[in-house]
């Protein structure tokens, strides 16, 4: 070897890998043949003898390692997330990663050389692999959410997005014309909250609806149901509280009408799911999931939606598995309240909507604490899939007063119950019957414990379909933290309402009706408009319904209709007037098929007519058309 004349060379770097320049040659060695130059005083080189020049690089004995870190271009027209491979020394030092195909075993850092830790290209190779992504560079939404679910397998991802709001596919634009099957006007705020559906739908990825109530989360939907896409799908799944399934039926109706609904309930719903995919969109219950489940899960459904979807807040119960069980491209939770007593409550949403992209529950309750802490911490992991509004954050695109009127449905039992008192009163009264026959239909369709004297328990009066609504929408109400004025014709109906708010959510509840005195009533008020948090005035519309102001209140719900439109909207102008500052949300509660439908239809045709303050019930013809009307309308199967 000493024979041999060594050759002049010296180290260079080039795009922070080390090379041998050897005359005109620039050699890329390996990192065991660098080891052995720097550290074994070895000179030979692949047959020939060096003499390597001293320079000022600097060797490390010890490995860097390798991170693949996720990034966010927040000036990218198209989201801009994307990742990138980072190699970190021993003494922190960290540098890009360059080119990733054909990248030899080591690299510089700075002045330092490294050879890379065994394995640590395969590792972030295999990574890359299980998000469905070829190399690093840009990354789809699926692509990012995957890996950062995987994060909490490998400490080998890292992320430089922490802590900001990843919102990519509002900056990608639909326009409504693409609506061809939907005849509904959206708000911008809606029209922001479609395209966002349609852009997660398309990435295969679900979302959490949860913008605050009277938004239009329904309508939101709708149009995304409503989309071009649907033409070429499979059908599309639509989970409700049974109260609720008629009104997604008749909502579809009104902005969709080319979308071909089924409600699925009852006892004489199919067995075969084969009768269910001629529909675009099935309609059925949380308990009807759990019963046919092994049916629903022969369905590729196109997009699943939850309505209500506090009601899997729980994972453990038999609704929520059976929810999460459903095959779907696409899942859409769908709830005012994401958040209602623990963290839990999101993951269960979320693993509904991406599945996994929490990890399992028990890993992320030892991870996320039940606080502001915990909270602070989820809030950028969700927020790819979460949408939230509240009214205040829009309220220059909403109107004054927003309407909400909700048509429910009985359930089998109460509906048998109802067609009995209806019956009675044909018989009673004959075909011509006054005003008054219809009073204990009226009375059953507000609650069924006011035809009787016996004692209810909350817990039994809150068993009937009306009521448990009326409670969905103060949990709703409550969990924003503001007030609400409750009218009801009847006063032992206010009393319950009022006992179960003070007993379940301990807040100021009271009632005002003909026995309050007149000098207590404007006191009542301002102990209701003082309080800083939520509160809930139960009003008879007739002695509340005029003269007082009631501006603290955001929410009015009609609990039963009034047979004389003015009635309502007097009662109603009690929030939504001089002095308001803030959007008025007017839910208007009312049974389908039933003498409460005939009573809206009723009042609709009135507001068509100018001077609405003087219609009454005078006896014309037109008040007994309604009346019979009204006692033929029945909730009984038609099948």
């Amino acid at each position: 070897m000493s024979n041999i004349e060594a050759i002049a060379a010296r180290w260079s770097v080039q795009s922070d890998i080390l090379h041998i320049e050897i005359g005109g040659e620039t050699i890329c060695p390996g990192a065991d043949e660098i080891y052995a130059l720097m550290f074994d005083g070895e000179q030979m080189f692949r047959g020939r003898k060096l003499r390597l020049e001293p320079g000022p690089i600097r060797h490390s004995r010890y490995p860097a390692f390798l991170d693949l870190v996720i990034d966010q271009d927040d000036e990218a027209e198209d989201g801009g997330l994307f990742c990138h491979v980072r190699a970190t020394g021993r003494a922190e030092a960290s540098a890009p990663f360059g080119e990733w195909e054909g990248h030899p075993d080591h690299l510089m850092i700075g002045d330092m050389w490294y050879p890379l830790a065994p394995g640590a290209q395969k590792e972030i190779e295999d990574i890359l692999v299980s998000a469905g992504v070829a190399r690093p560079g840009p990354l789809s939404l699926r692509q990012y959410l995957t890996l950062r679910g995987a994060m909490a397998s490998t400490s080998r991802i890292g992320d430089d997005t922490a802590g900001r709001n990843i919102q990519p596919g509002l900056a990608v634009r639909r326009e409504e014309e693409e609506l061809v099957s939907f005849k509904g006007k959206l708000y911008p705020y809606q029209k922001d909250g479609w395209q966002w559906l349609s852009f997660l739908w398309r990435e295969g990825l679900g979302a959490i609806l949860a913008d605050e109530m009277g938004l239009g989360k329904t309508i939101q939907i709708i149009a995304l149901l409503a989309s071009p896409e649907r033409d070429a799908a499979a059908p599309s799944l639509i989970v409700a509280p049974t109260t609720l399934l008629e009104n997604w039926r008749r909502e579809i109706a009104k902005f969709a009408p080319a979308i071909r609904t089924h409600i699925h309930q009852g006892a004489r719903r199919t067995g075969n799911y084969r009768d269910l995919e001629p529909y675009d969109v099935v309609i059925t219950s949380y308990d009807t999931v759990v019963r046919d489940g092994s049916m629903f899960r022969m369905i590729d459904w196109r997009i699943v939606v939850l309505d209500e979807a506090q009601a899997i807040k729980n994972p453990e119960t038999r609704r929520s598995q059976a929810a999460r069980q459903l095959p779907r491209r696409s899942g859409i939770a769908v709830t005012g309240t994401p958040v209602e007593n623990r963290l839990r409550d999101l993951w269960s949403l979320a693993d509904f909507a991406v599945p996994g992209l929490l990890g399992d529950l028990s890993a992320f309750e030892q991870r996320f604490t039940d606080d502001l802490d915990g909270a602070a911490s989820l809030e950028p992991l969700v927020t790819p899939i979460m949408l939230r509004r509240l009214v205040s954050e829009v309220a220059k695109d909403l109107p004054e007063r927003i309407n909400i009127p909700q048509v429910l449905a009985l359930s089998d039992a109460e509906a048998a119950h109802y067609e009995r008192i209806r019956l009675e009163t044909i018989e009673e009264y004959g075909g011509s019957a006054p005003l008054v026959a219809l009073t204990r239909l009226r009375m059953f369709c507000a609650h069924p414990m006011l035809l009787d004297q016996q004692v209810w328990s909350n817990d039994q009066a809150l068993g009937f379909s009306k009521l448990a609504r009326l409670f969905e929408i103060v949990d709703e109400v409550f969990a924003s933290r503001q007030k609400i004025i409750v009218f009801t014709s009847y006063n032992r109906m206010a009393d319950r309402i009022v006992d179960i708010a003070r007993v379940n959510y301990g807040v100021m509840a009271d009632t005002i009706n003909g026995e309050t005195p007149v000098e207590n009533r404007q006191l009542l008020v301002d102990r209701f408009s003082a309080e800083t948090g939520p509160a809930l005035l139960a009003l008879n519309p007739r002695a509340a319904g005029a003269g007082l102001n009631i501006t603290a209140a955001t929410h009015v719900v009609h609990y039963n209709l009034e047979w004389n439109p003015a009635i309502e909207d007097q009662a109603s102008a009690r929030a939504h007037r001089r002095g308001q500052t803030r959007p008025v949300t007017v839910h208007r509660l009312f049974f389908g098929d039933s003498v409460e439908e005939v009573v809206n239809e009723r009042l609709t045709r009135k507001r068509e007519l100018s001077g609405t303050a003087v219609v009454g019930v005078e006896g014309t013809d037109a008040d007994m058309a309604d009346i019979g009307r009204a006692l033929r309308a029945t909730p009984a199967s038609k099948d």
